[in-house]
C-alpha cells in the first residue's frame, strides 16, 4: 500500500467510524465503543507508518482535481512534509487516549454515542486540515471543528453555563473566520490557485500583489481559532464541557489549527515585515495577559485553559520571528504535556468533588486519594513550567533561541522589532507559568482541613492513558536531535544562555509563589470558604460530579472564575491587580460594550419599527377592509323590496346625474 494511500485513510477511519456510530448507537449500543475506539486508533497507528515511510525527506505532493470551476481549481490534494506526518501522530494518540478515557468518564451518559461519534468527526477534520494540501479542502475540516466545538463543550446543555459557552465558541471563531475566507480567497486570486505548493510558488516568485493584506486577513482567523488576543475569550468558558473535550481541543485539534496553518504558509507571512510585527505584538500581549488571569483563576480547568492561550502565544510568537520548527517542536510537546494536564484534572475533580482550587486547598489527602493523577500531573506541570528535562523546557527554549537570534541580528526573515517583543514577553511569560503551574500544584495537592472524599480508585483505562501520556511529557525533549530531520533539518537545541536564562526565572516563578503560599497558610484555617460545592458520591460518573461542580461554582462563590480566598498566593503576587485578572481583564465586557449592546439595542429598534410602524400599516389595511365587509353585509338584507328600491333610486341617481352632465355640456 502506498504513502498516499495510507494518508487517504487516516481522516477517513475517524470518519467512518463516526458515521457508524451515530447510525448504531441506539440500535446496537454494544458496537459505540468499539466504533469510538478502534477507527482513531488505527488513525493513529496508519499515522505513525505514514510519519516512518516520509522520513523527514521530500514533501509528498499528490492531487486529483476535485471540481472544475471555471477559474481557480479546487483539487482534492494532499501534501505531507515532516510537520505534517508529526502533527497527524499527535492528532491520532491524543484522539485515542481521549477516546479511551472518556469510555471510563462518561460510561454512564445517555449521550455518550453522539458524544464519541463528534469526537471522531473532530478527529477527522483535524487530520483533514494537517494532509490537505488545498486550501478549499482545508477550509472544510476547519469549519467541521467549528461546528463539532459547537456541539462539545455544550455537551452539558441542560446548565446555563455549557450553552452560553458553545454559542460563545460559535460565533467567536466564526467572527474570525469571516475575514480568514476573505484572506483565502485573496491569496488565490494572487497566486492562481488554491494549492499549497502553488501559494508557496508564488510567494517564491513574487507573485503576490497583496501579501500585508492577506496575511492580516488570515490573521484574523487564525486568532478566532487559536484563540489569541482578541478573539480569545471564548477559550476560558468553553471549559464548560465535559473534560475529554477540553483536552482534546487544546492539546491536538481546534487550537492548534491556527497555529498549524501559518506554519504551513509561512512564507506568505514573512513576505510582510508589517504582519510579522502585528503577530509578534498578538503573542507578546496574548502570553503575558493569560499568564497573569491564570494567576487569578479558582477554577483547575479555567487555570489549564488560560495556561493553552499563553503556550500557543509562544507557538505564534515562534512564527512571528520566521521559525516554524520551534513552533511546531512546541506545538507537538504541548499537546501531550496539556493533555495529560486536562485528564488528570478530570480526575482530580471526580476526587474532590468540587473545581474549586479554594476549596481543594481546604482538603487533606487529595493526593492520597488519586496518586496516579498526582504523579502524572507533577510531570505535566513540570513540563509547563519549562524545567529540564521534561518536554516543555526543550520546545519553549527552541522559542526562546529563535527570538534571540532575531532580535540580535542573526537572521533576517522577521524584523528585529518582533525578535525583541517576543523575546522579552516569552522571558517575562516563563516567570509567570511556572507561578501559576506551581500555585495550581500546592493548592490542589497540599491542602489543610477536612478530608478528601473517597471515591475509590478510577477506571484502569483512565489511569492507564495518564500514565501514556506522561512518557512524552517528560522525554519527548530528549528527542531533539533524532526529530530534526522533520524539521527542515533546522536545530532545535537549546543554547546556554536562554537556557540557563530561563530556566532560572522560572525557578524563581516557582520559588516566589511557593513562599508566598507557605505565608498565607495559616489564613486557610481562620478563612473558611464554602464547601457545599464539594460533593462526593462515590457510585457517580466522573462526568456527572464535573457538571454538578460548575454549576455549584457561580452560586457559591458569585463568580464562574474566582473566589474570595485570602489564602490565595495569586492575591499576593497580582496585588491590585488580582480582581482585574480574575475576569480576563474585563475584555468581554469591552466587548459587550462596543458590540453587543449595540447590537441589541438596534435589534429592539428595529423590532419596535417592525411593531409599531410595518404592523401599523398592515393592521390598518386588514382593519380597513374589516370595516368596509362590515358595511357592506348591512346591505345584504335578503329583503327583494329593498333591492328593488335601492335599484330604483340607484337608476334615478343615474338619470339625473346624466341630465346633468348633459346641460353642463351644452353650456359649455
Amino acid at each position: 500500500m502506498t504513502t498516499t494511500t495510507l494518508a487517504v485513510l487516516v481522516p477517513l477511519l475517524p470518519f467512518l467510524g463516526a458515521a457508524a456510530g451515530l447510525l448504531l448507537g441506539r440500535t446496537a449500543p454494544g458496537f459505540v465503543r468499539p466504533l469510538a475506539v478502534l477507527p482513531t486508533l488505527g488513525a493513529a497507528a496508519l499515522a505513525v507508518a505514514v510519519a516512518v515511510r516520509q522520513g523527514g525527506g521530500a514533501p509528498i505532493d499528490a492531487a486529483t482535481q476535485l471540481t472544475p470551476t471555471g477559474s481557480v481549481p479546487i483539487d482534492l490534494a494532499l501534501y505531507l512534509d515532516g510537520f505534517a506526518v508529526l502533527v497527524a501522530v499527535l492528532v491520532g494518540v491524543v484522539a485515542t487516549c481521549v477516546q479511551l478515557y472518556s469510555t471510563g468518564y462518561l460510561r454512564d451518559d445517555p449521550r455518550y454515542p453522539s458524544y464519541a461519534a463528534l469526537v471522531s468527526l473532530f478527529t477527522s477534520a483535524m487530520l483533514l486540515v494537517v494532509y490537505s494540501g488545498d486550501l478549499m479542502v482545508l477550509l472544510v475540516g476547519w469549519e467541521i471543528m467549528g461546528i463539532c466545538s459547537y456541539f462539545l463543550v455544550g455537551h452539558y446543555w441542560e446548565t446555563p453555563e455549557a450553552r452560553a459557552a458553545s454559542l460563545k465558541a460559535f460565533l467567536v471563531t466564526k467572527l474570525g473566520d469571516v475575514p480568514f475566507l476573505i484572506g483565502l480567497f485573496a491569496l488565490a486570486a494572487d497566486a492562481g490557485t488554491f494549492r499549497i505548493t502553488g501559494v508557496l510558488g508564488a510567494v517564491a516568485t513574487g507573485s503576490l500583489d497583496h501579501p500585508t493584506l492577506i496575511a492580516l486577513l488570515l490573521l484574523a482567523g487564525v486568532a478566532g481559532k487559536s484563540a489569541q488576543f482578541p478573539l480569545h475569550t471564548w477559550l476560558p468558558d468553553a471549559m464548560a464541557g465535559p473534560t475529554p473535550v477540553s483536552a482534546l481541543i487544546h492539546a491536538a485539534t481546534m487550537v492548534a489549527a491556527g497555529v498549524y496553518f501559518i506554519a504551513r504558509l509561512l512564507p506568505v507571512f514573512t513576505a510582510s515585515a508589517a504582519a510579522l510585527v502585528v503577530l509578534a505584538v498578538m503573542a507578546a500581549v496574548t502570553m503575558v495577559g493569560s499568564a497573569l488571569a491564570a494567576l487569578a483563576q479558582d477554577d483547575i480547568k479555567r487555570v489549564l485553559a488560560y495556561s493553552t492561550i499563553g503556550q500557543l502565544g509562544y507557538m505564534t510568537g515562534a512564527l512571528a520571528v520566521g521559525d516554524r520548527g520551534a513552533a511546531v517542536f512546541h506545538l507537538l510537546s504541548h499537546g501531550a504535556f496539556k493533555a495529560l494536564l486536562f485528564l488528570a484534572a478530570g480526575v482530580v475533580i471526580h476526587a474532590a468533588g468540587t473545581n474549586s482550587l479554594a476549596a481543594m486547598s481546604r482538603m487533606t489527602g487529595l493526593a492520597k486519594r488519586v496518586p496516579d493523577a498526582y504523579w502524572t500531573m507533577t510531570v505535566a506541570l513540570l513540563a509547563l513550567a519549562a524545567i529540564p528535562p521534561f518536554a516543555g523546557f526543550f520546545s519553549k527554549e527552541a522559542v526562546l533561541v529563535a527570538a534571540e537570534h532575531t532580535a540580535f541580528g542573526d537572521t533576517d526573515l522577521a524584523p528585529t522589532a518582533a525578535g525583541w517583543t517576543v523575546l522579552v514577553a516569552g522571558l517575562l511569560t516563563a516567570l509567570l507559568t511556572a507561578a501559576y503551574a506551581t500555585r495550581l500544584w500546592l493548592l490542589a495537592f497540599h491542602g489543610r482541613g477536612v478530608e478528601a472524599p473517597d471515591h475509590g480508585r478510577e477506571p484502569l483505562v483512565m489511569n492507564g492513558v495518564l500514565w501514556l501520556l506522561a512518557v512524552p511529557s517528560l522525554g519527548l525533549g530528549l528527542t531533539v536531535g533524532a526529530i530534526a530531520g522533520w524539521f527542515d533539518g533546522h536545530s532545535l537545541a537549546p543554547t546556554v544562555t536562554t537556557a540557563v536564562l530561563g530556566t532560572g526565572i522560572a525557578v524563581a516563578g516557582g520559588l516566589i509563589t511557593y513562599a508566598a503560599w507557605r505565608s498565607l497558610r495559616y489564613k486557610a484555617a481562620t478563612a473558611p470558604i464554602p464547601m457545599d460545592t464539594a460533593t462526593a458520591h462515590p457510585d457517580e460518573s466522573p462526568a456527572a460530579a464535573e457538571a454538578e461542580a460548575i454549576a455549584a461554582h457561580t452560586p457559591l462563590y458569585g463568580n464562574v472564575a474566582a473566589a474570595a480566598d485570602p489564602a490565595d498566593p495569586g492575591r499576593v503576587l497580582l496585588g491590585r491587580l488580582h480582581r482585574h485578572a480574575a475576569v480576563g481583564f474585563h475584555i468581554d465586557a469591552v466587548y459587550s460594550t462596543l458590540f453587543v449592546r449595540p447590537v441589541r439595542a438596534a435589534a429592539k429598534l428595529v423590532a419596535f419599527l417592525d411593531r409599531e410602524v410595518v404592523d401599523t400599516y398592515v393592521n390598518g389595511s386588514g382593519t380597513g377592509a374589516r370595516w368596509l365587509g362590515a358595511a357592506v353585509r348591512r346591505a345584504q338584507t335578503g329583503n327583494v323590496q329593498t333591492y328593488l328600491s335601492v335599484l330604483l333610486a340607484g337608476s334615478v341617481v343615474l338619470a339625473l346625474a346624466a341630465v346633468v352632465l348633459s346641460n353642463v355640456n351644452a353650456g359649455s
